[in-house]
């Protein structure tokens, strides 16, 4: 993954949304790269969490690290679930 670098000037609210492209890599690009074999609802779920961690320094503090416990919760509640189903 190429390392970017983020001009201040390259800040878009809907492209480039400032509090997911600060640092060295973009959220996206992070979120693309560590869930490309992931599907469904995981993804989603695991997607939106890293998402959250990554901005809750620049966005909503505490809120988002809540949103993002969220998540995991969920996703987490989901693979046990998965586990103690007998294969068909």
């Amino acid at each position: 993954m190429p390392v970017m670098t983020i001009k201040p000037g390259d800040h878009d609210p809907v492209k480039k949304p400032g509090h997911y492209t600060y640092g060295r890599y973009e959220c996206i690009d992070i979120i693309e790269d560590v869930l490309a074999d992931a599907s469904g609802p995981e993804g989603f779920l695991i997607g939106n969490a890293i998402k959250y961690l990554w901005r809750f320094r620049h966005k909503n503090g505490t809120e988002d690290l809540e949103k993002a416990r969220w998540y995991l919760d969920r996703a987490i509640t989901r693979r046990r679930a998965m586990a103690e189903k007998p294969d068909a």
